[in-house]
């Protein structure tokens, strides 16, 4: 074959191919059997071997290449990606439409779209080429994943109109995408998502692109940054135009002539929610006109012409079959609901924690009633109340035992407490779970070693304190059930490079009783070393801001018993540090930074920092992070899905901040 004839063989491949995969995954409308697909992309893959002068960045064979990543770079947006303002009920959206009245008159519409709950992501071309893509960040700044974003067979590598062009969208994860990667990560012992959002944020992060392209994400594109003359003028028009330029966008939209309009089209959704293949966590409303959205404008961190109808969380009606007991770490008896399998806010839910016998006496929920399921913060799986007008005469009082389910103990209330506890301190399940606590992300943070595979172990007797872990070999694990080599070599990599944790980490993973993470810290700036803190007293330890005396007593008990010291002196010879390594706190004397003497409160669910990561930054630079809301407050976080400590901070007239200031106050200080 001769060079031409090579050329236009590629080029009529890669046509073909960019055809077949528009219908597939833009259209859901196939035209070609994936067998026929696969043939195809096998005879261009040798072609492009053959004479790679041919091989482009826009061929259906570069979804997938290159190398692992070291880390990501940061990008500037050619326009800002603002958050929207929240509605979280009618009265919320008739206000808003009275000040889209007040500003523009009574001659406008709106478009309402559905709010796909994934990552929003912005997309460069150049020419009609892809060029970049990039995470939304804190709106102004943030992060090339053009890698990972090129393996999402909807986003288009050349477009069909050779436009330079910036568009934005939502990448997400479809519903049936996330319950295989659950099945596979509990299957493997690992800890699942909590939702299809998480699991799309975590894979187009992965550094390796092969990871994120088996994922199996999806995009829908919803929005357009700068571009030339094209004679749009209104927002339902550049959807249009993105759908004939071979974009992916969602077709359940709507132009409404009035709020009647967007009141019965947001109604309509709250219904048929669970019935698409995708998380929505709203609707989102815009003004249609880009000349009256213009003339609106913008505050510094959202549109005027726009704002998110937040859904009320799902709540659901099944049955409870049974109460289950389980017996926590610390001897804490817990009840928990056995539910017949109801889907709630996109995953099936099976199990949910009633707390304690309190709880289940004053919602008077028997074993065999109805009850009202909802996941609060469309997380956690929570029983609402019974429905006694549904008994049937055959359901059944719980009462809690009075023995300990695992070791028979007799269980104790302790004094201003509701639970009950085990105070064995050989009971198998508290044992148990103070190895899961001390592999848990905020303790050591031993990736692999989940739920499961702690029970497994324990179960086989290969561990039965937290220094046997260290004592693990690869063939004691290759014997283990679901455990492959690569498993074991990465396990293993990762405990040993948990002896390199800082003092904190161990000192919470211990499970000193009323140590938190925080006190954890606290203590680690204080004494340095482990050593230091185990011969502390009593009157030392109270010295310490927000050391109390019950705690105090706990870690004097703690280091008095000689089986703590002789567990401590195994971890240092298995090479576990002992010592603090992180940045020590700044007293408000020492530094000028707004957060300096400060109270700070974080609430809802942040996109760019983890909770710790937020807290950790605020303290360093002089801030105490308190986790509720009071007159003594000075900031409000507040994430996505805030709500009672907003409520309370707006009461208070308490300033509130959104992520977006947070990260942009924490990048214009130097620490």
């Amino acid at each position: 074959m001769d060079l031409q004839t090579a050329n236009t063989a590629i080029t009529d491949l890669k046509k073909k191919l960019d055809q077949y995969n528009y219908e597939y995954h833009v259209l859901d409308k196939p035209s070609v059997p994936d067998a026929e697909y696969d043939q195809l992309m096998k005879e261009l893959i040798n072609l492009e071997e053959k004479y790679p002068e041919f091989k482009t960045a826009d061929s259906p064979t570069q979804r997938v290449g290159g190398e692992v990543l070291d880390m990501f770079r940061k990008v500037q947006h050619e326009k800002p990606m603002l958050s929207l303002g929240n509605a979280f009920n009618e009265a919320d959206l008739r206000d808003f439409d009275r000040k889209i009245r007040q500003a523009v008159g009574d001659d406008f519409s709106y478009v309402c779209e559905l709010k796909i709950d994934g990552l929003a992501v912005s997309l460069r071309y150049v020419d009609g080429l892809f060029t970049l893509g990039a995470t939304r960040g804190d709106g102004t700044t943030g992060e090339d994943i053009s890698i990972n974003l090129k393996t999402i067979r909807s986003i288009p590598l050349r477009i069909k109109e050779p436009f330079s062009i910036e568009v934005r969208g939502e990448a997400f994860m479809p519903k049936s995408s996330f319950e295989a990667l659950n099945r596979v990560k509990e299957e493997n012992g690992e800890e699942p998502f909590a939702n299809p959002r998480n699991a799309a944020a975590g894979s187009l992060r992965q550094l390796d692109p092969r990871i994120a392209a088996s994922r199996n994400l999806d995009i829908f594109l919803y929005g357009v940054g700068e571009i030339g003359q094209t004679g749009v003028k209104a927002h339902s028009e550049w959807l249009d135009l993105l759908d004939r330029m071979g974009f992916k966008t969602n077709q359940e939209r709507k132009k409404c002539a009035n709020i009647e309009e967007v009141l019965h089209f947001v109604e309509g959704w709250i219904e048929k929610r669970p019935h698409l293949p995708y998380e929505i966590d709203g609707i989102v409303i815009k003004v249609d006109s880009l000349q009256q959205q213009e003339q609106l404008g913008a505050t510094a961190k959202s549109p005027r012409w726009a704002i998110a109808y937040k859904f009320p969380a799902e709540e659901v009606v099944t049955k409870l079959i049974d109460i289950d007991l389980n017996v926590g770490r610390t001897g804490v008896v817990t009840p928990t609901a056995l539910l017949e399998p109801v889907k709630v806010a996109g995953t099936t839910v099976q199990r949910a924690s009633l707390h304690n016998e309190d709880l289940i006496r004053e919602k008077d929920i028997r074993i065999g009633d109805y009850v009202v399921v909802k996941k609060a913060g469309d997380i956690i799986p929570e029983v609402v109340q019974a429905l006694p007008e549904r008994r049937t005469g055959e359901e059944k009082e719980f009462f809690m035992p009075s023995q300990c389910p695992e070791c028979q103990s007799d269980l104790v209330r302790i004094e201003e407490e509701v639970a009950l506890r085990c105070i064995n301190p050989k009971c198998p399940a508290q044992i148990r779970e103070g190895l899961i606590h001390f592999v848990s992300r905020n303790a050591m943070n031993i990736d692999g070693l989940g739920e499961k595979v702690v029970s497994q172990l324990f179960s086989e007797k290969l561990i039965g304190d937290v220094a046997d872990l260290y004592r693990l070999t690869r063939e004691q694990l290759l014997d283990l059930e679901r455990m492959g080599e690569k498993s074991v070599q990465n396990l293993l990599l990762a405990i040993e490079q948990s002896k390199a944790n800082s003092f904190e980490r161990l000192l919470f993973g211990l499970g000193i009783r009323h140590v938190g993470a925080k006190a954890a810290k606290t203590l680690a700036q204080s004494f340095l070393h482990m050593d230091r803190l185990a011969l502390a007293t009593r009157e030392e330890l109270t010295a310490i801001n927000e050391i109390g005396e019950k705690m105090a007593d706990s870690i004097a008990t703690f280091f008095e018993q000689e089986e703590a010291v002789e567990l401590l002196d195994e971890l240092k010879q298995y090479g576990v540090n002992m010592e603090y390594k992180g940045p020590m706190p700044v007293s408000p004397e020492e530094t000028d930074s707004i957060f300096a003497g400060k109270t700070v409160v974080l609430t809802g669910k942040l996109e760019q920092l983890s909770r710790n990561e937020a807290k950790e930054r605020i303290e360093a630079l002089g801030g105490k992070v308190s986790g509720s809301v009071s007159k003594k407050t000075h900031i409000v976080i507040a994430g996505e899905e805030a709500g009672s400590k907003l409520t309370k901070a707006q009461d208070l007239g308490i300033d509130i901040w959104d992520e977006e200031k947070l990260i942009e106050v924490l990048n214009n200080i130097e620490v």
